[in-house]
């Protein structure tokens, strides 16, 4: 790979600066692409957007970036977009500093910036150099997420499609999904998710799913089983509450939506697992209503007080078993199960030895 440092204007790196959104940015008098496909979306805060501006006005060094040239002499950005975006941005009147856009400076302020000098190295190399350049060499401030990462390995037609869907402020999947997923859409949390709950059909992880898709000219599969996820959720849990938001709910479609479930019946379930005490993990009522694990609720546990006193009434000797066990080696138990109505009182409570218990709860 050849490499050859060299100093850019503001003014020429900004000229005809266009942002398409999922069309593409560029600058550079139209020969840079400010975003190639393995590029993220732009993610600098105010405050990280501003301190460039401030950076450049105060004639102050701003880290190097690199660009890759192409046989056409066009350019790819490799590093550096956040910086660049911030730069053109402002350029192009798009936010203010102090209250005062580009158009807002006099002519001498202007002409400074225009005329700053940006360190840019220009390398020329195949796909593959340029990606582990890219990956070497990204060690700023905003660390790459792993599926930016996976988005840097795994270009094509598959995936810019896919972000169309996946990635994009205001895109199809955060209309219907929002409530449901956690995580940025630019930052590719969105996406991630979309691909993992397909991948887990077919019992791959996520970076094979994208490797055996990379070629496709469209990720409408992906598209349509994320809605169906969503629809199921949607129509079985119609009442929406925000512990619903983050579960893993590609999981919980994929092994139960065969499954017949009542949505007036689950609501109903619902609403006295929420006001039980003895429910300590809210968020897990809606696999316990599926799977029926009681696990996922984290059912309260008997007080140090509560098996003490059982213990003392058995005399130490396990309920079951009926051999005699210190403290220690014993475990508090619902005498009327929990699922049958039995609560977490010293009354309901029985002490069993772990082997007993073990067997009990494997029931």
């Amino acid at each position: 790979m050849d490499i050859e440092l060299r100093q850019i204007t503001v003014r020429d790196v900004a000229n005809g600066y266009v942002d398409s959104a999922e069309n593409g940015v560029v600058g550079y008098g139209g020969r840079l692409n400010i975003r190639p496909a393995f590029q993220r979306e732009f993610v600098y805060k105010d405050k990280q957007r501003n301190a460039v501006i401030d950076t450049i006005t105060h004639n102050f060094p701003l880290n190097v970036m690199y660009w890759c040239e192409n046989d056409d002499g066009s350019y790819e950005l490799l590093d550096g977009q956040q910086r660049t975006v911030s730069i053109c941005q402002y350029i192009n009147g798009d936010f203010s500093i102090n209250n005062r856009f580009f158009h807002n400076l006099t002519n001498t302020e202007k002409e400074q910036i225009l005329n700053y000098k940006l360190m840019i190295y220009i390398c020329n190399g195949n796909d593959k150099e340029k990606l582990d350049w890219f990956m070497t060499i990204n060690i700023g401030s905003e660390e790459l997420t792993k599926q930016e990462l996976r988005n840097a390995i795994y270009t094509g037609e598959w995936l810019t499609d896919a972000k169309r869907y996946f990635s994009k402020n205001g895109c199809v999947a955060y209309k219907i999904g929002s409530k449901l997923l956690s995580g940025a859409l630019i930052r590719q949390d969105y996406l991630q998710t979309a691909i993992d709950w397909k991948a887990l059909t077919e019992g791959k992880t996520i970076e094979v799913y994208m490797a055996e898709h990379q070629h496709d000219s469209n990720a409408t599969d992906l598209w349509i089983y994320f809605q169906n996820v969503i629809n199921w959720v949607n129509s079985i849990f119609p009442h929406y509450r925000p512990k619903m938001k983050g579960l893993n709910w590609g999981k919980l479609y994929h092994l139960y939506h065969n499954n017949s479930y009542n949505p007036k019946d689950l609501e109903k379930r619902t609403i006295e697992l929420i006001q039980d005490d003895d429910v300590t993990n809210q968020s897990g009522i809606y696999e316990y209503l599926l799977s029926g694990n009681e696990k996922t609720l984290n059912i309260r546990a008997f007080s140090d007080n509560m098996k003490q006193s059982a213990y003392e009434r058995q005399g130490g000797l396990c309920a079951i078993c009926h051999q005699q066990f210190s403290i220690d080696e014993m475990e508090g138990d619902h005498i009327d199960p929990w699922h049958s109505g039995g609560k977490t009182t010293a009354e309901n409570c029985q002490m069993l030895c772990k082997p007993c218990n073990r067997r009990k709860s494997g029931k």
